[in-house]
């Protein structure tokens, strides 16, 4: 069995591969590494997608050799007691400067494989009120439209 140090030093290899398969656009190793069933939701109020909606989305990014370039500066990881399950919290350096990365992973027929992946981008506090006058033209609209669904 693989002391608890031995476990987080796996979770951290294989987010850091995933960052890494992003940044060289290796296509096939990054999605290999979600779940079938897996969730990825972006910075965007409308990016919540499937995997197979986010390969779509991602494809014309990566056939352009680079899709984008994220690395960890801090990272957290947090295991279920039976070690088949693992969430972690990321703070990452991006061509959007920091921004938070937080998912769910499972442990299954040998290999982690990402459940849920939630990249959000931070607004320092004294910045919000002038974020939020930017982003309100454009979601006011989209908030509209959620509330008459």
């Amino acid at each position: 069995m693989a002391t608890a140090q031995d476990q987080k030093a796996n979770v951290n290899a294989f987010l850091d591969a995933w960052h890494k398969d992003a940044a060289k656009a290796d296509f096939k190793s990054y999605f290999d590494k979600i779940a079938d069933d897996g969730i990825y939701i972006g910075t965007d109020a409308t990016e919540n997608w499937n995997k197979k909606q986010f390969e779509a989305f991602a494809k014309p990014y990566f056939d352009k050799g680079k899709a984008w370039d994220f690395t960890s500066v801090e990272r957290n990881i947090y295991f279920s007691p039976d070690k088949k399950m693992a969430w972690f919290d990321e703070l990452l350096n991006t061509q959007m400067k920091i921004c938070r990365g937080s998912g769910i992973l499972e442990f299954k027929n040998g290999q982690w494989k990402i459940k849920h992946y939630v990249l959000s981008m931070t607004i320092p506090n004294d910045n919000v009120d002038a974020v939020v006058q930017l982003k309100s033209e454009i979601e006011n609209v989209y908030l509209d439209i959620l509330k008459k669904k």
